[in-house]
């Protein structure tokens, strides 16, 4: 077969009509009538536009004058039947438009990231220089309305711990030594804690979801020397260790012991570090906000449900609503019952139901589990002296720091705040007398069992700063052996036994 058969074949054209592929054969010696019918036909021209010229005689200019003419037409015939220049117009102002959205957008974004990266780095000079957040600590107590209370750290990322038997034991009693473990170690002990009383079972929790709510709580508590997260842990063992050491697993159910937890894990969340009495007669926008009652108390429970408003922390999410509101009421009651301002009328309450309680009377166990948030709250003074002493220190630097700010701002300075005015005698013995005691004496009419771990060290510690203000009242002329006297008298009050 010789490759010179091939110019004898018939050429081909493939050719577009109406939507519909037609195919044209045509020999090498078709002539231009036959190609000028061709051509009109699939373009719906009338051949009387043309001229006939034989492709024989035709000359150049003839035959590129005919090609010309047929694709001028073409070309007119297919921009009037899809418009193609308004697309192509249309298209180029639609992407010049979309470029200059993209451009804008683009500004905002990196404006925005900009502008949370300054604010990021305005937080934590803030945090350095004065050990909380950059919100001022008692103008602007409320957290921002477009704020996301959330971990920093998506993931939980704090290390699993396994708890010795040793350690398991110690956190189920009152004297527990809060003072020795790192923030990483007390998530792990609460999270102990809520799956050891079946909490998480109970309420059918995530066990991520559980931690993620823990990192959430941490973070929302403020570097303040009293009012801080390591606060929270101490009410929070506290109370674990009241539950255990009262036997209520088997005297309360679990939603009460879930809400008893929860509330002393959340009780004092994005505390300012400046007391009620302050956000008062400052008129701060707490106060404004809460019509002066239990404003710190009632930004406690808006954190805390703030908090578990998020998906990714809410350790209730698969609690039926129903349920959930009796929960949510809960917390909510026993956080505000931590407001010392009611006291008085709360311990009223417990002491009307002590001695003919009921368990299984609503009213009666709401009334001591109010008492039991109380007790936890302040129960410092039930730990041996080595875990008490520093808590004092602790709380009269907060209360120096909010008598210096009210003296300044020329606001009403308590006596017991005062750093002119109080010492640790001073601050503890009345405390303790009028309030602690009497408290837990109530308590103890209910629950015998805590008179020695918890009744008898307050009376102790009553003694120890009776003896103290003997000292110091002794020492009027600050001699230099009563000063030894009463340093060597610290010492072994502070020694373990």
């Amino acid at each position: 077969m010789g490759s010179s058969s091939s110019c004898y074949a018939p050429r081909t054209i493939y050719l577009d009509v109406n939507g519909r592929m037609q195919k044209v054969l045509f020999s090498r010696h078709c002539n231009s009538c036959d190609i000028k019918e061709l051509l009109c036909s699939s373009s719906n021209i009338p051949s009387s536009l043309y001229k006939v010229v034989p492709l024989s005689t035709a000359q150049p200019g003839d035959k590129e004058d005919l090609v010309e003419n047929v694709l001028s037409q073409v070309a007119e015939q297919f921009s009037r039947a899809f418009q193609i220049k308004e697309l192509k117009t249309e298209v180029i102002n639609r992407l010049a438009v979309l470029e200059k959205r993209v451009e804008l957008e683009g500004l905002k974004v990196v404006e925005i990231e900009k502008c949370k990266n300054d604010l990021r780095k305005l937080q934590d000079e803030m945090s350095t220089k004065h050990g909380g957040r950059v919100n001022c600590p008692c103008k602007s107590t409320l957290l921002d309305d477009g704020r996301k209370v959330t971990p920093r750290r998506d993931v939980p990322s704090y290390p699993k711990y396994t708890l010795s038997q040793e350690t398991i034991d110690a956190l189920k009693k009152p004297t527990f030594d809060v003072w020795h473990w790192e923030h990483n170690e007390m998530l792990s002990c609460l999270e102990y804690m809520y799956h050891d009383l079946g909490l998480v079972k109970e309420f059918n929790m995530n066990p991520i979801t559980l931690k993620r709510w823990l990192l959430a709580i941490q973070e929302n508590y403020r570097n303040n020397p009293f009012h801080n997260f390591r606060h929270c842990f101490c009410v929070s063992q506290m109370m674990y260790g009241m539950i255990h050491l009262c036997n209520l697993q088997e005297k309360l159910t679990l939603t009460n012991l879930g809400i008893l937890m929860t509330a002393a894990v959340c009780h004092d969340l994005d505390h300012p570090g400046y007391n009620n009495t302050y956000q008062i007669n400052a008129r701060t926008e707490l106060a404004v906000r809460y019509n002066d009652i239990s404003p710190l108390e009632n930004h406690h429970c808006a954190v805390a449900f703030q908090i578990l408003s998020l998906p990714e922390c809410n350790i209730f999410a698969n609690v039926d609503p129903e349920a959930f509101k009796k929960i949510r009421q809960g917390i909510i009651t026993l956080i505000l019952a931590t407001d010392m301002a009611r006291h008085g009328e709360i311990l009223e309450t417990f002491k009307l139901n002590v001695d003919h309680f009921d368990f299984t009377n609503e009213e009666h166990v709401a009334s001591l589990k109010t008492v039991m948030i109380k007790c936890c709250d302040i129960s410092n003074e039930v730990r041996p002296a080595e875990v008490a002493e520093p808590w004092v220190d602790c709380l009269l630097e907060e209360y120096f720091m909010q008598s210096d700010r009210e003296k300044s701002e020329g606001l009403p300075v308590a006596p017991f705040m005062d750093r002119d005015k109080v010492t640790k005698p001073t601050a503890q013995i009345g405390f303790i007398k009028f309030v602690l005691i009497p408290m837990f004496e109530t308590v103890m009419k209910l629950f015998p069992q805590i008179e020695e771990i918890m009744v008898q060290p307050l009376r102790d510690s009553r003694d120890h700063y009776e003896e103290l203000k003997q000292l110091e009242d002794a020492i009027s002329e600050e001699s230099p052996f009563m000063i030894k006297l009463k340093k060597d008298f610290e010492k072994t009050r502070m020694k373990p036994q």
